[in-house]
């Protein structure tokens, strides 16, 4: 009878989840990144290892070369937008060196992830209207578990203008039910704490009540609530909710697809037309920068249209 031949492993190979770990631990100690920081890496880590090494549960970052990295961020660059793929080439870099520190690559092939050029506030925030936005959150199904999680979700988003990675992230540590308040961990590292309004406080508690199970060893706040009870990995997850309730409703995004943060900008469009100001709207949003927030100063069309030039009249031939 035949021998079966069998792949060798090579020294090389790695589960992916141990070099996730790895990598985690590495952004933790060494750049110091924030929780939702580095959910918001490996993110993008895991879509270049997919491309890399398909849907296999090890990879060998030795056979990686620099096409891999340019090929990727080209097939990425025409679907998302400069400040995304900006971040999704920090992201690469930082994973690139990390492997060739390890010594898991014979070359940094971090210089071969290329910064995209953009102009800072060049276009427009993509929003959603209030309405639009009110028909995502009633669109959940509060009689079933998943239901009553998305509420949830949707509402962090909505009304907090939550971050994808900042919502995975949260604890149950980090809601304070006598003071009303919930603690973001944000970017780089910084907590701020922010009013919990009612409906959020409510849908947290009822999904806490009902559905989060007891059993589960994280203190992740959401879960998944099919098979293990495991904690949601990244932000696709995040994205995920906000896509079927634009299945269920029919509402159309601003563009092909820009993920859950526009329920971020759609907060701080409707505010703004509600007469906030910017450093409420910024305050709101948790941006450390004031110029952050100043793109949103260009939806504001009665306070743009008050200091606007009269267009000028032609002037009569002096010829």
């Amino acid at each position: 009878m035949a021998s079966v031949q069998r792949k060798r492993r090579t020294p090389g190979e790695l589960k992916l989840s141990a070099l996730k770990e790895a990598f985690d631990a590495y952004l933790t100690t060494e750049r110091g990144l924030s929780a939702a920081s580095r959910i918001s890496y490996w993110f993008v880590v895991r879509r270049f290892l997919a491309r890399c090494a398909g849907e296999q549960t090890t990879v060998d970052p030795s056979t990686f070369g620099p096409t891999h990295v340019t090929e990727f961020l080209v097939r990425h660059a025409a679907g998302v937008g400069t400040r995304t793929l900006q971040t999704m080439v920090s992201a690469l870099r930082s994973f690139l060196r990390f492997l060739f520190r390890r010594g898991w690559t014979a070359m940094d092939l971090s210089a071969s992830a290329i910064a995209a050029r953009g102009f800072r506030h060049a276009g427009l925030p993509r929003y959603l209207a209030v309405d639009d936005v009110e028909r995502l959150v009633r669109s959940c199904d509060l009689s079933t578990p998943i239901g009553r999680r998305d509420h949830a979700i949707l509402l962090l988003l909505a009304r907090l203008g939550l971050r994808a990675t900042e919502v995975v992230a949260l604890t149950l540590d980090d809601v304070d039910w006598r003071a009303g308040e919930i603690l973001v961990r944000g970017k780089r590292k910084f907590h701020d704490r922010l009013p919990l309004p009612n409906d959020v406080g409510t849908a947290l508690a009822a999904y806490l009540r009902l559905d989060r199970s007891r059993a589960a060893t994280t203190r992740r706040f959401f879960l998944r609530l099919t098979g293990a009870s495991q904690a949601f990995v990244d932000g696709q997850a995040i994205n995920g909710v906000l896509g079927r309730a634009l299945a269920r409703t029919g509402v159309r995004m601003p563009a092909k697809w820009i993920g859950s943060h526009v329920l971020r900008h759609s907060l701080a469009t409707a505010m703004i037309r509600r007469g906030a100001s910017l450093r409420e709207i910024g305050d709101v949003l948790r941006h450390r920068s004031a110029d952050s927030t100043t793109i949103y100063a260009k939806l504001d069309v009665d306070g743009l249209r008050s200091i606007a030039k009269p267009w000028p009249l032609a002037t009569e031939d002096r010829r």
